[in-house]
């Protein structure tokens, strides 16, 4: 039995590092033997980049961090990173074992004893556990899901495969990477459940969408899908199915075989074994950690993928700081200047590293994210300080914590941003609606979370007060937060439950009553066109609509006689005196609603006995406008054809009527002059009924399609809801194959026009609205082109004002009734 100053368990990167830190500790100290041991359990070193698919390019995200590690990394091809680390390893002196698989922990520090599957025992002071957690595969949880020739759970190499139907399920780096492979010999399929690409890295991300929307590469996305059910093949080689359950219902694919890449689980049951303790009950919880890295069990640490900390690079630094400090040196983290410079400028005589701590304790939410995850939050998220000292907004180029002067507008009722905000110190004073109550935000709590769930311009406002803090979070962080965090979207849930029955309700309850309603409320969610109720149903119950769009219907016809909106109440009649359903209900797009019962209803309204009459006009405005344009069949048969059109979810639309339009096309030409040459509008296009036109351009949508896996983040919108393109486009097609409108193509720029009198007197360049688009090649790229509805430009739409005949006009939705029974 061999006794070590440190033992490292696991030879993956963290591994290899750690243990090429403490080889350096023995040579600088001139040790005859060395005093520090890798444990690795499989017959060679980092096991799961070993397994890597072939010729696969391995990333150094993230970009921000330098790498300090006596391994060298850097970004590049598998078989490169495996050469260099085996050289490495060489060189360092690292004393490795192989094929030296830990069965179990115990001891104490200053006396572990390790386990070895081979019936040897480690002995060591430290312990350093570095192993991972890639040998257990999230399974895809319904029959018939074992591995098997049909259904796998890893892929060595994509060229195996050739001429197969592959369904790919997963839509992180591993999942993405090995779509891309197999699509090169192959036709694949790739699921992901949600409606983006929010957890891989950059250069996958880039990649994907490349290939998704590219006509030469036979692969497809299957967004907002998850897997219904398995058909096996009848025989080897075979063609089985899979059935997956999306947006559109049901869809079965034929396919040779499925990659399941749906992450791992860590081995909980091995952890808790040597006595460190896990604190959250989920399967994917990782040990409780300090800023060290050492576990709930003193001399035991834990780093790498185990410990929180998947990427390599982040893992590597962990591995040499983690052996800084058993040796007792204090070391910062390498993401240390970033975090300073983020805090710069807070009136704290507080280390970085203190307040980052500190915020992390005060706000609940927080503390439900491990380290690493809090700090890239605060990397990628703004600080914003309200004080008195501070005599106008600065808005700083830099990282530096931003000043602004108390009583600041954080944001005001009506503006479209879906930003995510924490406050960390101070008070904010909030609103939940127009001209609603103001309640006050105190530390700890978070708020904006309606519009980052629903899409919708923001319900209320919320003005920061003195000497307050706020964390500022965007919603590409959030959503990927959400989506790797269970704790944090079901917290986050909650809360928007609880705030949307406030609002909607007005109730006079307690926080915990409240809380209580919304727990015993079961959201519930309707593809398009499926129905929350029928016409002559008994009703149980109402709907607040949490996102998404309702369309009412009468007596089986598709003639719209009401829409309703994020926020808006829909069959509350069942509840207030009428129980049979007067109308049919019909979600317009994808639909979540909270579904409130007689006796929630009623604990509610308990609460709200003075609002009651205000929800007591609403409704019996929402019946008025309901009969008036069931009264009228042409209004609301056009109605139905804006909807069918997907004017539902515009938040500028574009009509014209063609009545009054006489195709003289000075819109177009007009559009043509205000951007460059290239018009955003095609007039010719798009569908009609009665004389009303919509033709194809943007409705800058609620939830914008485009903006969906931007991955230069180019799509924009603005606090007045117009959605506009950016100069950083790289023409990668994704926004116009996610417009379901055809309103973005990719365009090449046009050369600059010469002045009128050029054009005029020598003829020289194109004439009004003609493009003159360069062609490929002459040092041009094609970029992004859709409808920024001009928000740049003073007067408003170019098209609106070009027009002579006052034919066409840009409305919102709640214009359409008055629009249509005007024309």
């Amino acid at each position: 039995m061999t006794k070590y100053q440190i033992a490292v368990i696991g030879g993956g990167p963290a591994g290899l590092s750690a243990a090429a830190r403490a080889a350096q500790y023995d040579k600088e100290s001139g040790m005859s033997a060395p005093t520090h041991v890798l444990l690795e359990g499989f017959s060679t070193f980092a096991k799961t980049i070993q397994k890597y698919q072939k010729g696969k390019h391995v990333m150094d995200e993230p970009g921000f961090l330098d790498l300090r590690s006596p391994v060298p990394f850097s970004a590049g091809k598998r078989e490169a990173i495996l050469g260099s680390w085996d050289e490495s390893i060489h060189a360092n002196a690292i004393n490795v074992q192989y094929d030296a698989e830990v069965t179990k922990i115990s001891g104490q520090q200053g006396d572990f004893i390790l386990q070895l599957a081979s019936g040897s025992v480690v002995r060591a002071e430290y312990v350093v556990l570095a192993i991972g957690t890639q040998g257990n595969p999230r399974a895809l949880g319904v029959p018939g899901d074992a591995e098997s020739d049909f259904v796998q759970y890893t892929l060595d190499d994509p060229e195996e495969f050739s001429g197969e139907t592959i369904v790919v399920v997963g839509a992180g780096d591993a999942a993405i990477e090995n779509a891309i492979g197999l699509a090169k010999q192959n036709t694949v399929v790739i699921v992901n459940r949600r409606s983006e690409f929010s957890r891989a890295k950059e250069g996958n991300l880039n990649a994907i969408l490349a290939a998704i929307n590219n006509d030469n590469v036979s692969l497809r996305c299957a967004y907002e899908s998850n897997v219904g059910s398995l058909e096996h093949p009848a025989e080897d080689g075979g063609m089985g199915a899979i059935t997956l359950v999306g947006p559109n219902g049901e869809e079965r694919i034929p396919c040779h075989r499925i990659i399941a890449r749906l992450g791992t689980i860590p081995p909980r049951k091995f952890v808790e074994d040597a006595g460190i303790t896990i604190s959250s009950p989920h399967a994917d919880a990782i040990p409780d950690l300090d800023q060290k890295y050492q576990s709930s069990v003193p001399g035991l640490y834990i780093i790498g993928a185990l410990g929180g900390y998947p990427l390599i690079k982040q893992a590597m630094n962990q591995g040499y700081d983690v052996v800084d400090f058993i040796h007792g040196k204090e070391t910062r983290p390498a993401d240390y200047p970033l975090i300073a410079s983020q805090f710069a400028g807070l009136p704290y005589v507080m280390d970085a590293e203190e307040v980052l701590s500190l915020y992390q304790k005060r706000v609940p939410m927080f503390r439900r994210m491990n380290a690493l995850a809090f700090r890239e939050l605060i990397i990628e998220s703004r600080i914003v300080y309200c004080s008195d000292e501070v005599k106008k907004p600065s808005i700083p180029l830099d990282r530096h914590t931003q000043l602004l002067p108390p009583g600041h507008v954080l944001y005001k009722h009506g503006e479209f941003s879906t930003t995510f905000y924490t406050l960390v110190e101070g008070e904010v004073e909030l609103q939940l609606e127009q001209d609603g109550p103001w309640q006050t935000i105190e530390q700890g709590q978070f708020f904006g979370e309606t519009s980052l769930i629903s899409g919708r311009p923001r319900e209320g406002s919320a003005i920061v007060k003195r000497d307050s803090i706020v964390i500022e979070t965007p919603r590409r962080v959030m959503v990927k937060l959400m989506n790797s965090n269970e704790e944090i979207r079901d917290g986050i849930d909650q809360i928007f439950k609880v705030r949307a029955l406030m609002a909607a309700f007005r109730a006079n309850l307690s926080m915990a009553q409240l809380t209580k309603i919304a727990d015993s409320i079961q959201p519930a969610t309707y593809e398009a066109g499926e129905a929350l109720f029928h016409q002559g149903e008994e009703g149980d119950c109402l709907h607040l609509i949490r996102r998404g769009r309702v369309a009412l219907t009468r007596d089986g016809t598709a003639q719209v006689v009401n829409q309703h909106y994020s926020g808006e109440l829909v069959g509350q009649m069942a509840l207030m005196g009428a129980p049979r359903r007067r109308e049919t209900a019909m979600a317009s797009v994808r639909t979540e609603t909270l579904p409130i019962r007689q006796t929630q209803f009623l604990q509610l309204i308990g609460g709200s006995a003075d609002y009651l009459p205000v929800l007591q006009d609403r409704l019996s405005s929402v019946l008025t406008k309901v009969n008036n344009l069931a009264s009228k069949s042409e209004s609301a048969r056009a109605i139905g054809f804006l909807m069918d059109e997907g004017m539902g979810e515009a938040t500028s639309a574009l009509l014209i009527n063609e009545n009054l339009c006489v195709g003289c096309d000075n819109c177009e030409k007009a559009c043509a002059e205000t951007h460059g040459g290239i018009s955003r509008l095609n007039r010719k296009q798009g569908a009609s009924l009665d004389g009303l036109h919509v033709p194809i351009n943007c409705r800058h949508c609620e939830l914008p399609h485009c903006m969906k896996d931007c991955p230069t983040d180019a799509i924009r919108r603005s606090a007045d809801g117009e959605v506009y393109i950016t100069d950083n486009c790289i023409g990668c097609g994704n926004c116009e194959t996610n417009c379901p409108y055809d309103a973005i193509t990719l365009r090449y720029d046009p050369p600059s026009k010469p002045g009128l009198l050029s054009w005029l007197l020598f003829g020289a360049g194109t004439g009004p609205g003609d493009s003159g688009l360069k062609a490929e090649g002459e040092d041009n790229r094609k970029k992004a082109t859709k409808c920024d509805a001009c928000r740049t430009v003073k007067g408003g739409p170019a098209c609106v004002r070009a027009c002579p005949a006052s034919a066409i006009t840009r409305l919102t939705p709640d214009q359409f009734v008055d629009y249509v029974e005007a024309m």
